[in-house]
């Protein structure tokens, strides 16, 4: 598993912005920037649609008051289901960031397999990543929501 100190793994994302398609890399999104990512099992599920994401969503001004450049919300979904569900929340200070063959979750070690829930899936995290380099990592305990929320990093932000 990735830890505190590692530079991210070189992948391939999918992003829908604006109604717009793009793949960009991880040093595409990541190189000199100081960027929240938080990660979550599932679009439209339920703890991520009624806690993590809107967390973040409401804490985004104090976030990059912080120094945060960007605040990018990732999941193993397709880049339409992102988007689609990035507007519903009315998330337009957030990157909803597709990771939908799971490589980037699978080569960070933060993978789980759900079975007939959805297959291969990203547990629930947060990590703080400056140039490229985990700075700060919070990963949930199976089943929790207590320390990958916009208030515990936002509370870890000098």
């Amino acid at each position: 598993m990735i830890k505190v100190g590692d530079k991210l793994p070189e992948v391939t994302f999918s992003l829908r912005k604006g109604g717009d398609a793009s793949n960009p890399t991880t040093a595409d999104i990541f190189a000199g920037k100081k960027v929240v990512l938080f990660a979550v099992p599932g679009a439209f599920t339920p703890t991520c649609s009624e806690a993590h994401l809107p967390g973040y969503i409401t804490l985004a001004d104090k976030l990059q008051a912080k120094g945060v450049d960007e605040i990018i919300c990732l999941s193993v979904n397709d880049a339409f289901v992102m988007s689609a569900w990035g507007a519903t929340q009315n998330a337009e200070a957030i990157t909803m960031l597709a990771d939908g063959g799971a490589e980037f979750t699978q080569a960070i070690g933060l993978d789980m397999q759900t079975a007939t829930f959805g297959g291969v899936r990203s547990q629930r995290y947060s990590m703080l990543v400056d140039d490229g380099v985990v700075t700060t990592l919070n990963v949930e305990a199976a089943g929790e929501f207590a320390v990958s929320d916009a208030e515990t990093m936002l509370n870890s932000l000098a």
